[in-house]
C-alpha cells in the first residue's frame, strides 16, 4: 500500500463536508436496522435501493429526509433545493444545540414516530377501527413526514424560511416539546388508537 492510499483511507467522510457519522447513537433498539448512517459525503443515491424489499432502509436517512422535503406539488422534483433547505437547517441545529445535527435529526426521529396507530376492518357490513402496533420502518417513515409537514406549515406565508422552520420543529422534536407538529400529530395517533382498543 502506497503513502497516497494509506492517507486516503485514513480521511474520515463527514457528511457535508462537516459533520461525522461516528458517535451517533440510535437509542430505540427496533430502529437502528432503519436509522442508516452510513458515511456519505452527499445524501444522493439516485434510487439504487428501487427494485429490492424494504431497499429505502438502506438510504442514508439525511437523503430520505431532503427526499420527504421534495414531496407536494411545488418542490416535486427539486433535489438541490431540498439539499440546500436541509443543509442550512444543519448549520441552524448546530448553532442553536451546539451538538451534531444528525444526532439532534435521529432523537427527533425517535421521538416523533407513533408506536402504535388504527386501521379500518370491515365484518360484515362494518367498519371496526383496531388498534395495531406500527412497524419501525413505517415509524421511521412517519416520523419524518410529520417533520417536514410542519416545516412547510409554518414557514407558509411567514417571515421564516423553511430551512429555519425545519430546524425548529426538528429541535422541537428531539426535546420531546408538545408544541412540535411531529409530537403533536405523534400524540393524536397514539390517543385515537387507545381509543379504539
Amino acid at each position: 500500500m502506497g503513502l497516497e492510499e494509506a492517507s486516503i483511507m485514513s480521511v474520515e467522510v463527514k457528511l457535508f463536508g462537516r459533520w461525522g457519522f461516528e458517535n451517533i447513537v440510535v437509542r430505540d433498539p427496533s430502529l437502528k436496522k432503519y436509522i442508516s448512517l452510513k458515511p456519505v459525503y452527499v445524501p444522493h443515491t439516485g434510487g439504487r435501493h428501487e427494485h429490492q424489499r424494504f431497499g429505502k432502509a438502506n438510504v442514508p436517512i439525511v437523503e430520505r429526509l431532503i427526499n420527504q422535503l421534495m414531496k407536494h406539488g411545488r418542490n416535486t422534483g427539486k433535489k438541490h433545493l431540498a439539499y440546500n433547505i436541509v443543509k442550512r437547517a444543519f448549520e441552524l441545529i448546530e448553532l442553536k444545540t451546539k451538538e451534531n445535527p444528525l444526532q439532534v435529526l435521529v432523537r427527533a426521529i425517535e421521538n416523533a414516530g407513533p408506536r402504535e396507530e388504527t386501521t379500518r376492518i370491515m365484518y360484515g357490513g362494518i367498519v371496526y377501527h383496531v388498534a395495531v402496533d406500527v412497524s419501525p420502518l413505517r415509524r421511521v417513515d412517519l416520523a419524518l413526514r410529520f417533520m417536514t409537514d410542519g416545516a412547510r406549515e409554518s414557514a407558509f406565508r411567514s417571515a421564516k424560511s423553511i430551512a429555519e422552520c425545519l430546524a425548529e420543529e426538528i429541535i422541537a422534536a428531539a426535546n420531546n416539546d408538545p408544541k412540535s407538529y411531529a409530537i403533536s400529530k405523534k400524540e393524536e395517533i397514539e390517543r385515537i388508537a387507545l381509543s379504539s382498543r
